[in-house]
């Protein structure tokens, strides 16, 4: 008998942790249905059949359009939302990834269910329980049944919150099947029509800045000092600086200057984001995400953060810790351009067969 499975998504980084188990799960059509739910936590014009196809992944099954507004309000709209879904689909198991609103709230309401809850991504800490995302890992992990976790600190973290060891799988990173099989596409067809092919033409050598989190964006005393760090390393190397909405309007709100060296453009497609990092002399980023595929690719990798959930990156991957101070960003840097920084390799597990793992342990779970 086929097992249904409901795949929680809530933003974009979701759907490409869920994209390679739906693969997975497509492969072994004769267990299991899934049916894939996007909550709508994030809105996002390019979430087109294009994005999808890119992704490999059929377009969504079920759409809450949660949207925006707090963290409370978000929440509870999804809980309602997904309840109704859940009492309609009866399904073995939800699973759900990361650490967004949506994976906390689809979370509760299926524990609530008495339906089981798999966690993808398990086990990670910050430490900071200040970050929203530390929050939802906590209370995620709390209740979840199975782990399903990318490095070994995550293992060491469940078994530490007394977690047991029969319900905890160690199966490498989806994120990193996900881009391993989108890099294949690039070198197979190609980066298409986007800014990067012009920008990688005309700039040589340069660098990629993502900064995106609210405590480092939002206050002009921290954004402000990055920003000059950001316009002392330009002046050696040309910066690409995708640019979140948010922190746009931050940076003009604030009246900072970035200077000549740093090139502004809008958010960039999956593929063409990729197809811009993969060859980056260096990465200076806030992003969770951002700081396991640099390591995946062997790319140098600074971390504009005090604290990451992801140690295996600095142990064993190309990213380096340097918070927020200017001097110990451009220290950092300095040493990455010449030719001091990380080789490191890519971390055990990271090898495109995650999702593999991850449905194998399901088919013997349900």
């Amino acid at each position: 008998m086929k097992q249904t499975i409901l795949l929680v998504a809530g933003a974009r980084p979701n759907f490409m942790k869920i994209a390679p188990i739906v693969r997975a799960l497509q492969a072994r059509a004769d267990r299991f249905d899934f049916r894939l739910v996007h909550t709508g936590q994030h809105y996002d014009r390019e979430m087109s059949d294009v994005f999808f196809d890119e992704l490999g992944i059929p377009k969504p099954d079920f759409h809450l359009e949660a949207g925006g507004g707090s963290h409370a309000a978000q929440t509870a709209k999804i809980m309602v939302a997904f309840e109704e879904i859940l009492q309609r689909e009866l399904p073995a198991c939800v699973l759900v990834v990361g650490d967004v609103n949506s994976t906390l709230a689809c979370s509760i309401v299926a524990k609530k269910a008495h339906v089981p809850v798999a966690h993808v991504e398990a086990g990670l800490r910050s430490g900071d329980r200040r970050m929203p995302e530390e929050i939802n890992r906590l209370v995620t992990d709390a209740i979840s049944d199975w782990f399903f976790v990318t490095e070994p600190a995550g293992v060491e973290n469940l078994l530490q919150e007394g977690k047991p060891r029969e319900s905890v799988f160690f199966v490498g990173h989806v994120m990193v099947d996900n881009l391993l099989f989108q890099r294949a596409k690039l070198e197979a067809e190609g980066p298409g029509a986007g800014e990067s092919p012009a920008l990688k033409a005309r700039l040589g050598r340069y660098g990629v800045v993502t900064l995106h989190r609210p405590s480092n964006v939002d206050h002009p005393e921290t954004l402000g000092p990055i920003v000059r760090a950001l316009g002392e390393i330009s002046r050696e190397l040309p910066l690409v600086f995708p640019v979140h909405p948010r922190t746009r309007q931050n940076i003009e709100r604030f009246g900072l200057e970035l200077g000549p060296g740093i090139e502004l453009t809008r958010p960039l497609s999956y593929m063409d984001f990729l197809n811009l990092w993969k060859d980056a002399a260096l990465v200076m980023t806030d992003s969770g995400g951002l700081q396991e595929e640099t390591t995946a690719l062997g790319v140098p990798c600074l971390t504009l953060r005090e604290n990451t959930e992801r140690p295996v990156t600095m142990t064993e991957g190309t990213n380096t810790l340097v918070g927020v101070d200017p001097q110990r960003i451009l220290q950092a840097a300095a040493a990455v351009l010449r030719g001091e920084g990380k080789a490191g390799r890519r971390p055990e597990l990271w090898d495109g067969h995650a999702s593999e793992r991850i449905v194998d342990a399901l088919d013997r779970l349900l």
